[in-house]
């Protein structure tokens, strides 16, 4: 196994990652360890999971219950706020990429994941109704608190990801360090805008589907 630096940052993660979007679905607790003991095995370390996979977070929860004992073993990557679950912590966490949003999500995954910290933190879908200052302000906050190790976003657009880029810069914010788009050899759309854009402002991609690319120092 090859492990890389992720964009420009010093999270160092296996070349082939995990994603989890199956376990708490069609695998069951027994089998989400069993597909984690090859995984560790292998060498893998980038485990890739959200608060919606496995239907009200069951992905999380039963990563958290396979990695007991060996959590530091893996880099624990999770995503909050995907496209058209607004509501998912109710009305009065507000729009998905806003700091109450934010901070529910966070605290809930932390339970779910049965961990004091998580090393990627990635914004699942853009949120237009927010604007991106007070999503990197947000996510600046947990990362000094300790609560959240890096930052990154999965579906943003080129225009998206080089306006993030520069708010970080202006207002001080932690940056995004990772894209997670969708990138294959027969969806190749994010080598116009997304994957140039990524490179330029040193971000590092992933796609979790098979045929794992990385936009910087990757395969």
């Amino acid at each position: 196994m090859r492990y890389l630096p992720l964009g420009s940052s010093g999270l160092l993660v296996s070349a082939v990652g995990l994603g989890c979007n199956n376990f708490g679905g069609r695998l069951d607790a027994r089998a989400t360890r069993a597909v984690v003991d090859a995984a560790l095995d292998a060498g893998v370390t980038l485990l890739d999971t959200a608060d919606i996979y496995g239907g009200a977070g069951g992905s999380e929860r039963h990563l958290g219950q396979a990695l007991k004992g060996r959590r530091d073993q893996v880099v624990l990557a999770t995503k909050f706020g995907y496209d058209g679950v607004d509501m998912k912590y109710g009305p009065a966490a507000g729009s998905r990429g806003g700091r109450a949003y934010i901070r529910r999500a966070v605290e809930e995954s932390l339970r779910r994941l049965e961990t004091d910290h998580i090393d990627l933190l990635q914004l699942h879908s853009p949120d237009p109704a927010t604007p991106i200052a007070e999503t990197l302000a947000a996510l600046t906050e947990l990362v000094a608190e300790g609560k959240v190790r890096y930052i990154g976003h999965s579906n943003l657009t080129g225009w998206q990801l080089a306006e993030a880029a520069h708010v970080a810069r202006e207002t001080g914010s932690v940056p995004f360090v990772s894209a997670q788009n969708e990138w294959s050899l027969l969806e190749r759309s994010a080598e116009r805008e997304l994957v140039p854009a990524a490179l330029h402002y040193g971000v590092g991609g992933q796609e979790l589907r098979p045929g794992t690319k990385f936009f910087k120092g990757g395969a």
